[in-house]
């Protein structure tokens, strides 16, 4: 009899334990965000794309004119080897070996300062932006809200797409 009881004891408990497990994943909502369309979409986001393209255009101009500037003098260069001493060749590749490597820090240096205010301004944006989807989140009851450009996702359910909703609340709330 006692064997009797122990293994319905066992039953039932391992009965409540399924049961319950299937209650708390039915419970459980997960919500998904694209975190780079967020970026990009928001009124912040594209104050500070025009704040980085202006920064391009700028370094852009600047870089193209080089550019030009190192493709005459590659020009005259290859004209006059014919006609130039050795000595007055050697001079003026060095001169162009300078300007070009000159060149190649100014374009190193543009990409470096604008990956740099890049990174700035992101890291303004990000911890407003994960303010108003923890304020999504809690309000909504989300157990979860997974971000779609960091982990590819093949699979999930559109209606739970949040991204749109981020936006439009983090473009109330959040002035750059």
């Amino acid at each position: 009899m006692k064997k009797n009881g122990l293994m319905f004891f066992t039953i039932m408990t391992v009965l409540a334990i399924i049961l319950y497990g299937s209650y708390a994943v039915a419970a459980e909502k997960t919500g998904f965000i694209d975190m780079r369309r967020i970026m990009l979409n928001s009124n912040a986001g594209k104050k500070a794309a025009a704040e980085l393209n202006k920064l391009y255009e700028k370094d852009k101009g600047q870089i193209q004119a080089k550019e030009a500037e190192l493709k005459k003098l590659k020009e005259d260069l290859d004209k006059q080897r014919a006609v130039l001493t050795e000595a007055a060749m050697k001079e003026k590749e060095a001169s162009y070996q300078k300007k070009f490597r000159d060149y190649q820090l100014q374009v190193k240096d543009a990409n470096d300062e604008m990956q740099a205010r890049d990174q700035e301004l992101s890291k303004k944006m990000i911890p407003e932006i994960l303010k108003v989807v923890k304020a999504i989140g809690d309000k909504d009851k989300y157990t979860m809200i997974v971000d779609l450009s960091s982990i590819p996702m093949p699979y999930y359910a559109k209606e739970n797409e949040l991204t749109d909703r981020v936006i439009q609340e983090l473009n109330k709330t959040y002035k750059p």
